[in-house]
C-alpha cells in the first residue's frame, strides 16, 4: 500500500468487525421490556450502543430506579452467545479489507475479551488478531475516554497521532478523537452526521474502502 501518515489502525469489535449490533441488541431490549422497560432496537442504538456493560448496567438502574436482577448479565450472555451462534456473519468487506492490509492492526473494544474471542470466533476472523485484542476491562475508564485506544497503541508501540481508529458509535469516535488519534466512522447502521457530530474526520459506508481511503489520505 506504500507510505501513509499512520503506523496502527484500531478497529472497535461489535458492529465493525462482525455484524453482532443488530443481533445482541435486539435481545437486550428484549430482556429489558421483560424488566417493564418499553425500548425499541431504534432506542437501543441511540441509548446504549457503544457503552459498556458496566455503564449499562448504570443507565438501566436510572431507569428502573432501582438494580437490575442479579442474574440479568449472566442471562445476556447466555441469550446473546445462542442468538450469535445462529445468526452473526462478518461485517461485509472486513475479511476483504484485513486480506490488503500491510498495516499494523488491532482491536480496542467496549466489550470483554471473552465475548470478542466469541464473536471473532464464530465468524472466523479470530485469527487475525490474535495477541491483538485490547479491552476496556483492562483500563482505569471505558468508552469515551481515550484509555483503551492509548492501551492498545502502547501495546502495539504505535504513537497515538499515527493511529487510525474505525469505530461505528458517537461514543467510540469521541473516545478516539481525544486519544489523539484520527478516526474514521464507519455508517452502514449509525447515522453518519451523529458520527461527523462526534469528531469523525471522515465517515464511509463500505468496509472494503478502508485500503483506499488510507492510501488517500
Amino acid at each position: 500500500m506504500g507510505t501513509t501518515h499512520f503506523d496502527l489502525i484500531i478497529f472497535d469489535c461489535d458492529g465493525v468487525l462482525v455484524d453482532s449490533e443488530r443481533i445482541t441488541n435486539a435481545v437486550f431490549a428484549e430482556m429489558l421490556n421483560d424488566l417493564g422497560l418499553s425500548l425499541t432496537l431504534e432506542d437501543m442504538f441511540e441509548q446504549f450502543v457503544g457503552n459498556s456493560m458496566q455503564q449499562c448496567l448504570k443507565m438501566i438502574e436510572t431507569m428502573l430506579g432501582e438494580k437490575p436482577p442479579s442474574d440479568f448479565v449472566s442471562n445476556y450472555r447466555q441469550r446473546t452467545k445462542l442468538a450469535l451462534q445462529q445468526q452473526l456473519k462478518p461485517v461485509r468487506g472486513i475479511r476483504q479489507t484485513l486480506d490488503r492490509l500491510s498495516l499494523p492492526y488491532c482491536v480496542a473494544s467496549s466489550s470483554d475479551r471473552e465475548k470478542m474471542e466469541t464473536t471473532l470466533g464464530i465468524t472466523g476472523i479470530l485469527p487475525y488478531f490474535q495477541g491483538k485484542l485490547f479491552s476496556v476491562t483492562e483500563v482505569e475508564r471505558g468508552k469515551p475516554f481515550p484509555d483503551v485506544y492509548l492501551y492498545a497503541a502502547e501495546k502495539m508501540n504505535a504513537q497515538p497521532s499515527r493511529c487510525l481508529v474505525i469505530e461505528d458509535t458517537p461514543i467510540g469516535v469521541r473516545g478516539g478523537v481525544s486519544a489523539g488519534m484520527i478516526v474514521g466512522g464507519y455508517a452502514e447502521l449509525m447515522n453518519a452526521e451523529k458520527l461527523q457530530q462526534a469528531g469523525a474526520h471522515f465517515v464511509f459506508e463500505d468496509m472494503s474502502q478502508i485500503p483506499n481511503l488510507i492510501q488517500s489520505m
